[in-house]
């Protein structure tokens, strides 16, 4: 049940209970009053109002913007209407208005349907039209019109806050649902799908010729198939994007405007000799930022694949941070020696300037380069959130 559905109901009841307190305090005071067939006249207006609109405020649906405006105007107007069918003895005197205390079910109405900014200027009007009513600031008037105000805007905040918990709610569930599927599915694949592929996989390595060719097809799958089961992120193959061998660079989807997830690029890399980890939320940057921190990456595999060798492992990992998108792609071959990217640089080798530095300088990231001789090579591609590109580098590494 939402959290909101309670707090309809209270206005509800609220509304109701307010309405026969301002009959009752009429009943008890129109001798007092200077026109009590004008007062009379409003609170049965303010009645059948009431009796057709009741049911407005038992959820939000039924509660739309217009109903709450001329509600809010029954309100006001009857808080100015007091100065004229009142006597100016009583006014002064701190004298109840037409409406009374009904007048704050109007304003917490905003509240509740529109949050606390609506509330804070529903409140407004009504506090005008009570200084206007009352036409001195007395303490007991600035009292009321305070109170008002603060309940309203508190309620209103807390409202938003329950919607959007209710919403973070939601889209746990949601997870949580489609995990426990994923899940299942990956149950049942492992075992029947996946084992047959890494049985061909090591049949096909033992038999050689055309079934080594074979078997190493499957063990490609059978990679993709574990990616696709653990994180749901494999996009249809299309002819842009086709299994590759092993070390061998993927084009990664374009994508076509809007925030795109950085998974769904990356996750066609993956291969036999290419691991792919990632968050279990998705990873969103701009549409273009998101296609060139893919393109580095792909630099980057081509790096490991020209120097590493075919037979190099090759890992990616995707973090999420609060303020940037991180990136890192890790090898087990043989390093760089200290100063040969400054050398190739010199050199006019500019594949890692532009392609992987130059890129990330676009994107107003940054790429980071850790390697020791003999223990492989880590490339750390940082790229700000928000961030779009200034310009493309062209180069290949």
């Amino acid at each position: 049940m939402s959290v909101e559905l309670p707090l309809w109901r209270a206005l509800t009841g609220y509304r109701i209970l307010t309405l026969g307190y301002a009959l009752c305090l009429f009943a008890l005071t129109y001798k007092q009053y200077a026109h009590p067939l004008g007062a009379a006249a409003y609170l049965a207006a303010l009645t059948v109002w009431m009796g057709f609109t009741w049911r407005r405020t038992i959820s939000a649906e039924r509660c739309t913007r217009h109903f709450l405006i001329v509600d809010l105007a029954f309100a006001v107007g009857g808080i100015l209407l007091t100065s004229v069918v009142d006597t100016h003895a009583r006014i002064m005197d701190g004298g109840p208005t037409l409406p009374s205390i009904w007048t704050a079910g109007a304003v917490l109405g905003f509240a509740i349907k529109r949050g606390w900014r609506w509330a804070a200027v529903a409140s407004a009007l009504v506090a005008v039209a009570n200084l206007v009513e009352r036409q001195v600031l007395a303490r007991d008037t600035i009292h009321n019109v305070v109170l008002v105000w603060v309940a309203s805007v508190a309620i209103g905040y807390v409202v938003e806050v329950a919607r959007a918990s209710e919403r973070t709610l939601a889209r746990a569930l949601q997870i949580e649902a489609a995990t426990r599927e994923r899940e299942r599915l990956a149950r049942d694949i492992h075992d029947s799908v996946l084992q047959v592929l890494a049985m061909v996989q090591r049949r096909g390595a033992a038999i050689g010729g055309e079934a080594a060719e074979l078997g190493r097809m499957a063990g490609e799958q059978e990679v993709a198939l574990r990616t696709l089961v653990s994180g749901g992120l494999m996009p249809p193959r299309t002819a842009e994007v086709t299994t590759a061998p092993a070390g061998a660079a993927v084009t990664p989807p374009a994508p076509d405007g809007g925030p795109c997830d950085v998974r769904a690029l990356l996750a066609p890399y993956a291969g036999a000799g290419v691991t792919f980890s990632e968050p279990g939320a998705q990873v969103e940057l701009p549409a273009a930022a998101a296609a060139e921190l893919a393109a580095a990456v792909g630099a980057a595999l081509d790096n490991v694949r020209v120097h590493a060798g075919a037979g190099a492992q090759a890992w990616i990992l995707v973090e999420d941070e609060p303020q940037a998108v991180i990136v890192t792609v890790r090898d087990d071959g043989p390093g760089i020696p200290e100063g040969r990217l400054a050398d190739a640089e010199r050199e006019g080798r500019l594949g890692v300037a532009l392609s992987i530095r130059g890129r990330l300088r676009d994107l107003g990231g940054r790429a980071e380069w850790v390697s020791v001789p003999g223990q492989g090579t880590e490339v750390e591609l940082t790229v700000p959130k928000g961030a779009e590109p200034r310009g493309r580098g062209k180069a290949k590494a």
